[in-house]
């Protein structure tokens, strides 16, 4: 029957019910297969157009067809299911046909054990329904097998999959690369035809997808077919560069392969709004701020089946949960829960599935539950906070409404001033259409070291064909011959000494050129470069060491007086520490001297704190988005500046926001122009520089509203910072946030910041940001994770395991004799690491192009108080570190400060329209 015959019998009018692309559709689709979708799926849904969703309809017959495609469409649009249908659909053909080998067809990489582990249960569905739909028509009822492996799958069942191999493999990109290397499994991903690689954008910004896009490359040289690529997401920016980043090339330096892309991005309804307690978050008291977000939040919840709370800390996510249920009788262990990746698995299993059923009225969660598992229930998500990419709030807010035909419900709550202007510019960008870019790594040499040595291990290889593999992959398209010699230089051991550090040649690399006459390697001509494995426990070595994740740890701290241990310090956060900066732990200040190993020396000191607690934890603003911000404050400059604030506040009322936020993001911005001119705000075409001499601190603050977000502002800042150093000759301390960065010296040294910017050559930023580095804690750390990475240092080694603490001692006893080796692949891959994925080099080249080329000016202007838009970097110092009334007594004074300036009171500031 085919696919009009069925659905005329399930009483479907083609005239009006089903589009004539749908019938096409189904048409495709094994009878069984075609009678289970419309058993499931078979009712005419007017959101869809049709009778299959907008990705389904697209993707389902690319993917027949074998088509390379990366399908882009919110969360809960069907598009995983499109692939696997069609996936599915030629599986039991080929089985009825002419049945399937005991070996792989189909691999799904997802980077997440858990919606790997969620996808394994949904498949069961369509499996045993087609089966049933095979057995009610008579037919031979076909068995095609699905299973998961990854890091927790017990090694019976990795076992077991030798013997009964699984036709779809559901794995992580970690588990993959190490299939790769296994002797007998590798054997059965020689069938594989189709390879479905979920959530792609949150794999290819960062190494875990480089490690991957290497690893479809060998499983092209593997497989007897070049394998059908389907890429998956709800949230992805450039289209094409992640298409290209999924498929790779057809030879290095040559084209990418075929793609198509399914653009079905926007195709649910949103219903957003920015909401905030209050229109005057400096005066009104924090305890009424919270009681007012609690009562709000709750009363949210009572309206909605199923709510998902976001916050951007593991520890805001608990305490959010921990006042709903102090605060209110209606939350109990019963209905309501937490969910983070610090929580165990059965506790994150537990909430997961309850969600899943509809059975907790509210979950809090950071980022554990952005992606992956299907919530059915879930009406509503609040994000608490910025999430400070749209990419981000579409991915979280598109957890409400999880199906196609669903308005998307979320409520976004700012507590922040700062964050109030990024919030509004971000639902009305989501609004639009708008997601933030990916930007892919690239070259780097600690995935290729890896990769390589894997190869190696496989086999003897000629050297241009493990080249070739590697430029294949999408982040390697570029990869130079220097990049190649100076990695090779690193795998066979070539720098005197180096063995003498335990750091030993991985591979060999010669001419098939016999020294006594014997061939050999017939199979190559005499001549050719070939490259094989050093070391009898080679295989084991790479098999136990390899991936891309760092270990982390905590590091005990201790006084340098009395050696009195005062606490610990997540690792991450010694990122933005430097001899001399002050931090509070336990309720004391701490000045920080040195590091060594997993310990860190301190004094005690009184001084003002100058990194805040949370640096570590809060995600970063996305480029783009502080690209948007900028454009929104020039255009909402103009208007204030031609027809005053009401204009300003009926502009903004077509924006997604409540009346608080309209109120006080006009007060604002008022308050700024009329204290220190229209010329303090920062725009697309200008940065403002405002200078405070801070007499009671005896300080001489600069504050840069570069509203680009913090990677850039920890680059530029780095720059500006060493420059400032040289040309005063003193220390400066350097505080860095999203909407711009502080740079502070002695009140007695005295610099001009804005010709600093103006000066800086793009072309010198590179060299300034790398001797920045020198010496930091920051390059102690990604030093030790490169060096982990690239297998100069052994996590694992003849059954010991060295923690992360050990490494960090391991790596720093190498730096310096590394640092001292040319051109040293792991030391590159450090610098370029930190400068080019951490620092935002690029965007910082760009900005400062701008700044030469005129297109955006410096404008520096001397203050006697932090204006309204500097409060946020003023403060930063404060934040989170210092009791919150304290903070809040230092912002109502900066305030009062441009009330008295400006001749206003803040209640007379609160006007009607």
């Amino acid at each position: 029957m085919d696919g009009r015959a069925l659905l005329a019998r399930e009483g479907f009018d083609f005239a009006e019910d089903v589009t004539l692309r749908d019938e096409e559709t189904l048409a495709l689709l094994e009878p069984a297969v075609r009678e289970w979708w419309v058993e499931q799926f078979g009712e005419y849904v007017p959101e869809n157009g049709g009778f299959f969703t907008p990705p389904q309809r697209e993707a389902i017959p690319l993917v027949h067809e074998g088509e390379n495609a990366l399908v882009a469409s919110p969360t809960g649009s069907g598009k995983t299911l499109a692939s696997f249908t069609a996936i599915l659909n030629e599986l039991f053909r080929r089985e009825r046909e002419d049945g399937l080998d005991n070996s792989v067809y189909c691999l799904y990489v997802s980077p997440l054990k858990s919606l790997a582990n969620d996808i394994h249960r949904n498949l069961e569905r369509p499996l045993s329904g087609i089966r049933e739909r095979m057995d009610e028509r008579g037919e031979e009822v076909s068995e095609v097998r699905h299973a998961i492996r990854h890091g927790d799958t017990e090694d019976s069942e990795r076992q077991r999959m030798l013997k009964e191999t699984p036709h779809v493999l559901n794995t992580t990109p970690e588990t993959l690369a190490i299939l790769l290397n296994s002797p007998k499994f590798r054997e059965k991903l020689q069938t594989v035809e189709y390879v479905v690689v979920d959530e792609i954008h949150s794999l290819a910004d960062g190494k875990r997808g480089t490690h991957l896009s290497v690893s479809l490359e060998r499983l092209e040289d593997a497989a007897e077919t070049s394998p059908t690529r389907i890429g998956c997401s709800a949230t992805v920016e450039p289209l094409s560069d992640i298409a290209e980043f999924l498929v790779g090339r057809e030879s290095p330096g040559g084209p990418s392969r075929e793609y198509e892309i399914v653009d079905t991005r926007f195709v649910r309804e949103f219903d957003l709004e920015l909401q905030c307690p209050t229109d005057d978050l400096v005066h009104t008291p924090r305890d009424v701020v919270q009681d007012r977000f609690y009562e709000g939040l709750d009363e949210l919840i009572g309206e909605h089946t199923n709510t998902l709370v976001f916050t951007n800390t593991r520890s805001g996510a608990e305490r959010v949960l921990q006042n709903l249920r102090d605060r209110f009788e209606a939350y109990d262990e019963d209905n309501s829960g937490c969910h983070h990746g610090s929580l165990s698995k059965e506790a994150r299993q537990d909430v997961e599935e309850r969600l899943k059923a509809g059975a907790l009225d509210v979950v809090t969660t950071s980022t554990s539950l952005e992606l992956g598992i299907d919530m059915p229930h879930v009406d509503l998500v609040v994000q608490v906070g910025s999430p400070k990419s749209v990419a981000s709030l579409l991915q979280r807010v598109g957890r409400a409404g999880h199906r196609l035909g669903q308005t998307v419900t979320g409520r976004v709550v700012a507590l922040d001033r700062d964050e109030l202007v990024e919030c509004a510019v971000m639902l009305k960008k989501a609004e639009e259409g708008f997601v933030d870019r990916v930007f892919v790594p690239e070259n780097a040499q600690d995935v290729a070291a890896q990769h390589v040595y894997g190869m190696a291990i496989n086999e003897v290889r000629r050297e241009a064909d493990v080249r070739a593999t590697l430029r294949r992959a999408y982040p390697y398209r570029n990869y130079s011959d220097e990049e190649w010699e100076s990695l090779m230089r690193y795998l066979t051991a070539d720098y005197e000494g180096l063995e003498e550090k335990n750091v030993y040649a991985k591979v060999w690399r010669d001419e098939n050129d016999p020294p006594d006459g014997e061939h050999h390697y017939e199979e190559f001509p005499v001549g050719e470069p070939l490259v094989g494995k050093r070391g009898r426990l080679a295989r084991v070595i790479y098999m136990t060491n390899i991936g891309t994740i760092p270990d982390s740890f905590s590091c005990d701290v201790f006084t340098r007086a009395d050696d009195e241990w005062v606490g610990d310090l997540d690792e991450s956060y010694l990122d933005t520490l430097e001899k001399g900066d002050v931090f509070v732990l336990g309720g004391q200040h701490f000045e920080f001297r040195y590091r060594r190993g997993s310990k860190v020396y301190v004094d005690r000191t009184s001084a003002r704190p100058t990194v805040p607690s949370w640096f570590s934890e809060r995600l970063p603003l996305s480029y783009d988005l502080g690209r948007a911000i900028l454009d929104f404050q020039g255009e909402l400059l103009a208007r204030l500046t031609d027809r005053g604030k009401p204009a300003v506040r009926v502009w903004l009322r077509e924006f997604p926001l409540d009346e608080n936020s309209v109120r006080a993001i006009t007060r604002t911005f008022d308050e700024q122009v009329r204290y220190a001119g229209a010329e303090s705000v920062s725009t697309a075409e200008r940065i403002a520089v405002e200078v405070e001499l801070d007499r009671d601190e005896y300080e001489r603050h600069y504050y840069v509203h570069s509203n680009y977000g913090r990677k850039f502002n920890d680059g530029l800042s780095r720059v500006v910072a060493y420059r400032c150093a040289n040309a005063a000759n003193t220390n400066v301390s350097v505080a860095v946030a999203d909407n711009g960065f502080t740079v502070s010296m002695p009140l007695n040294r005295k610099v001009d910041v804005a010709r600093i910017l103006r000066d800086v050559s793009p072309d010198e930023v590179r060299s300034d940001l790398r001797a920045s580095l020198d010496g930091t804690e920051l390059l102690q750390r990604y030093f030790r994770i490169n060096a982990t990475r690239s297998l100069m240092i052994l996590k694992r080694y003849k059954g010991y395991e060295k923690s992360a603490s050990e490494q960090q001692v391991s790596s720093e006893m190498l730096l310096g004799f590394a640092q001292d080796l040319e051109e040293f692949a792991v030391i590159e891959e450090t610098y370029r690491e930190i400068i080019e994925d951490k620092l935002a080099v690029s965007a910082v080249e760009d900005v400062l192009a701008d700044v030469q080329s005129g297109d955006v000016e410096v404008v520096q202007k001397r203050v006697d108080s932090p204006t309204p838009r500097a409060f946020g970097l003023a403060t930063l110092m404060a934040s989170d570190v210092v009791l919150a009334e304290d903070e809040s007594a230092v912002l109502q004074e900066f305030h009062q400060r441009v009330l008295n300036e400006i001749g206003g009171e803040g209640d007379a500031l609160v006007e009607s329209d």
